[in-house]
């Protein structure tokens, strides 16, 4: 990977997050980004652990949080190791799907899937979107509602293998927007990145919309 020198004059972040989508969301907003992604013997997935009682809203905001300290040392430990890793504003951003005060996370397999979505079935749900730059943080509350699903369709969708590593085992912009009748919030949120917040969080850094 080559990595933008310091002296780069326009603005640039490091993203911390595997997903394409926040990929593609920071590319609408013209925010250039590199990937700062785990190293192999770091244990990402445990930080999604839930915690007895937590709520939706706080479970989002701690998680997000606590990826972004771990991006924040990930990229101390590789500047001592190799210079090309230059000092640049870290983004970090992560979602959960809420029904009620259940979190909806992402599925283990293909049962816990199809259970996801038989939950959301005919409801309206939330989706929770935190983002975290350089220690600032934002979050963005979207509510959608699903039409009722049968059990073929819960089956096709979980076979097309769409869910999977996906909160709520769902992804608005691919074929589960068949189903949704209605969307109250950020779009983009939903999808993993609101844009929103996250251009109001990098203003102050030097970007301009």
């Amino acid at each position: 990977m080559t990595h933008h020198p310091a002296s780069t004059a326009q603005p640039w972040l490091y993203l911390a997050s595997q997903s394409p989508r926040r990929q593609q969301l920071l590319d609408q907003l013209g925010v250039r980004h590199e990937l700062l992604l785990p190293d192999p013997d770091e244990d990402a997935e445990s930080l999604e652990a839930e915690r007895a009682g937590e709520s939706p809203e706080d479970y989002v905001q701690r998680v997000t949080l606590a990826k972004w300290q771990a991006a924040v040392e990930r990229l101390a430990r590789r500047a001592q190791r190799e210079r090309a890793w230059a000092e640049a504003p870290i983004l970090c951003a992560d979602t959960t799907v809420a029904l009620g005060g259940d979190i909806l996370g992402k599925p283990a397999g293909p049962a816990d899937a199809a259970r996801m979505l038989a939950k959301l079935s005919g409801q309206s749900h939330k989706v929770l979107t935190a983002v975290v730059v350089n220690g600032a943080m934002r979050l963005s509350v979207s509510h959608v509602r699903w039409r009722v699903l049968d059990e073929d369709e819960i089956v096709r969708y979980v076979a097309s293998g769409e869910p999977m590593g996906k909160a709520g085992a769902y992804a608005i912009q691919g074929r589960s927007g068949a189903w949704t009748q209605h969307v109250d919030g950020s779009y983009s949120g939903i999808m993993g990145l609101p844009l929103f917040e996250t251009a109001e969080l990098l203003k102050p850094l030097g970007w301009q919309f």
